[in-house]
């Protein structure tokens, strides 16, 4: 295997990694902690999403940019990491300001929590489905066309 397929592999099941170890394991268990609250939990999920989307963005950038360069990449591969990219861009763009404003309401006075989920949380957690769907889907075709 040669360097731009090795990065790319890499790249894939780092990004994918960071996705499932934060968004499917730390944020729900970081709400089980003795002593989080909602608001501490969500500055906290403020931070790590930021910093987890910032991430996301370099594996993202790394991986188009291999693929561009790169020739021999198969159409699932091109497709697999479109919608990853897609995926990550709806996330960013769309529905995390949604969900800073509520964090901001939150933080704001803490003591009117709503007793109720944002429904953008769901579309966040939709969204990271897909993004792991389709990173699986690209690191399966760069292993076999590797």
């Amino acid at each position: 295997m040669t360097a731009a397929p090795a990065l790319a592999v890499a790249g894939c099941f780092i990004w994918l990694g960071l996705v499932v170890g934060i968004s499917f394991i730390e944020a729900p268990l970081k709400f089980q902690a003795p002593g989080i609250t909602i608001p501490l939990g969500l500055g906290i999920g403020r931070l790590v999403f930021r910093a987890l989307n910032a991430v996301e963005m370099v594996w993202a950038a790394v991986l188009i940019v291999t693929v561009v360069v790169g020739d021999g990449w198969s159409i699932t591969t091109e497709v697999a990491l479109g919608i990853a990219v897609a995926a990550l861009i709806v996330q960013v763009a769309a529905i995390r300001p949604v969900l800073s404003k509520r964090t901001d309401a939150v933080l704001a006075n803490p003591e009117a929590v709503p007793d109720k989920r944002s429904t953008a949380h769901y579309w966040y957690v939709g969204f990271d489905l897909i993004k792991v769907a389709a990173l699986i889907a690209l690191g399966t075709s760069l292993l076999l066309n590797a």
